[in-house]
C-alpha cells in the first residue's frame, strides 16, 4: 500500500482535481507507524543539506484537519497548487490529512523535530507555546474573516510583532494566515437570548481567549479539538458549542444541535501553515520568495470564500434542524459591554507574565481598523 503522498511522483502531471481525489481515497492507518518513521529518517539524512536553485525540492506537509474541511479545499490544496506552478515543478510536496502525523496539538514538534517541513498549526491547541497569538480570538474584535485574517496576518509576517515574540524563539515562520468568522454559540436544547442563558452551559471552546470569554458570560469552558465535539455532544457532556456557522457541518455536529445564536461575536479561531527554519534555511531564494507568494494568495483566498459563504451557511444549518435566533432586544449590547472585560483581562493578564500583551492588543486593533 502506498502512503498518503498526493504531490510525490504524480502531482506535476496530474490535475488538480486528480490529486484532490486521491488525498480523499488516501490510507490513513500505517502512515502513523510507517510514514512517520520513514519521515524521522528521511529528515535526519536532509539536516543542513541546501538546495540548489536548480534542484526540486520534495516538502512534507501535515495537517490535522480532514480533506473534507473547508479551510483544506481553499488554503491548503490552493497554498500547494500555486507553489508548485510557481516553482515550475521545482518544489513537490507530500501532504498528511487527518492527523496522518500527529494531532493539531503536536505539530510544532513534528516540525521543531524534522519530522514535517510544514505544518498547520493551531495556537490554541498549544497556548502555552503561542499565548499572544490568541489575541485575534477575543470576542468582539472584528466583523468577518478577512478583517481578522489579515489583521493577524500582518503581526505573524516578517519583523511582526508575533514573528518576532512567538513563532521566530519556536523556529517556524508561517506563510499562511486563517482566522475564522467570528465565533456563534450553538446548543443541543437551550435557545440563548439573554447574557443570563449562558449561566452554568458546558461549552466548546478551543483553549486561549476562548476560555476566558466563556467564564465571562458565566458559562464552564470544556476545551477540545473540532474531531471530539461530536461526541461530547451526543454523550451530554457539552450543551452546547463556541464555533464557526461552516465549520458545524464539517464535523457533522448539526445532528445534534438545535439552536444558534446568530447575531453574536464571541471570538474566533487562528490557525497558521508554518515552515520550519530547517526546512526554510534549504531552499534558495527564489523558491522562498515562492512560497510567501503562494502563502499571501491560499490566506486571501480562504478568508474571501468564508466571508461569501456565511449567510448561505445559516440557510443550510436551518434546513438541517438548527433554528437561527437573535438576541432579545437590549442583550446584544449588554453582552458586547461585558465582552470589553474578556480583552482587557487577556492583555494584563499577560503583561504580569512579562509578555507585552496590551502592546500586541494595540497593534492588532491598529491593523483591524487599516
Amino acid at each position: 500500500m502506498r502512503k498518503a503522498s498526493i504531490f510525490q511522483e504524480t502531482h506535476m502531471q496530474t490535475p488538480y482535481s486528480l490529486f484532490r481525489r486521491t488525498a480523499l481515497n488516501a490510507p490513513l492507518h500505517h502512515t502513523l507507524r510507517a510514514g512517520a518513521a520513514a519521515a524521522v529518517l528521511l529528515a535526519l539524512a536532509l539536516q543542513g543539506a541546501p538546495v540548489h536553485a536548480q534542484e526540486a525540492v520534495k516538502l512534507k506537509f501535515a495537517d490535522w484537519m480532514p480533506v473534507s474541511h473547508y479551510t483544506v479545499t481553499n488554503a491548503a490544496y490552493p497554498f500547494m497548487k500555486k507553489a508548485t506552478e510557481l516553482s515550475k515543478g521545482k518544489i513537490e510536496f507530500q501532504y498528511f490529512p487527518a492527523e496522518q502525523l500527529g494531532k493539531g496539538k503536536d505539530l510544532l514538534t513534528l516540525l521543531q523535530t524534522g519530522v514535517a517541513d510544514i505544518a498547520d498549526i493551531s495556537p490554541s491547541y498549544i497556548s502555552d507555546k503561542f499565548p499572544m497569538s490568541s489575541v485575534a480570538e477575543l470576542p468582539a474584535m472584528f466583523n468577518n474573516a478577512c478583517q481578522g485574517t489579515y489583521a493577524y496576518a500582518s503581526l505573524v509576517k516578517a519583523g511582526g510583532v508575533l514573528a518576532e515574540k512567538e513563532f521566530k524563539p519556536n523556529g517556524v515562520r508561517v506563510l499562511v494566515s486563517v482566522a475564522y468568522a467570528p465565533y456563534k454559540v450553538l446548543t443541543t436544547k437551550n435557545k440563548i437570548e439573554s447574557i443570563q442563558d449562558f449561566s452554568g452551559l458546558k461549552l466548546r471552546t478551543a483553549g486561549g481567549a476562548m476560555d476566558i470569554t466563556a467564564n465571562v458570560v458565566d458559562a464552564v469552558p470544556v476545551r477540545m479539538p473540532g474531531p471530539d465535539i461530536l461526541p461530547s455532544l451526543s454523550r451530554g457532556t457539552l450543551d452546547g458549542t463556541l464555533a464557526p456557522l461552516q465549520s458545524v457541518k464539517v464535523f457533522d455536529m448539526q445532528t445534534q444541535l438545535r439552536h444558534m445564536t446568530t447575531d453574536v461575536s464571541l471570538g474566533s479561531f487562528i490557525t497558521v501553515y508554518a515552515i520550519s527554519d530547517r526546512a526554510w534555511k534549504r531552499l534558495p531564494q527564489e523558491l522562498r520568495a515562492t512560497l510567501v507568494e503562494a502563502g499571501d494568495f491560499a490566506t486571501k483566498n480562504h478568508c474571501e470564500y468564508v466571508d461569501a459563504q456565511e449567510v448561505k451557511v445559516v440557510q443550510e444549518l436551518e434546513k438541517d434542524g438548527v433554528k437561527g435566533n437573535a438576541m432579545a432586544p437590549g442583550q446584544l449590547a449588554a453582552l458586547n459591554t461585558k465582552l470589553q472585560n474578556v480583552a482587557a483581562e487577556w492583555a494584563t493578564s499577560l503583561d504580569k507574565r512579562n509578555k507585552p500583551g496590551t502592546a500586541v492588543l494595540s497593534d492588532f486593533r491598529k491593523a483591524v481598523a487599516q
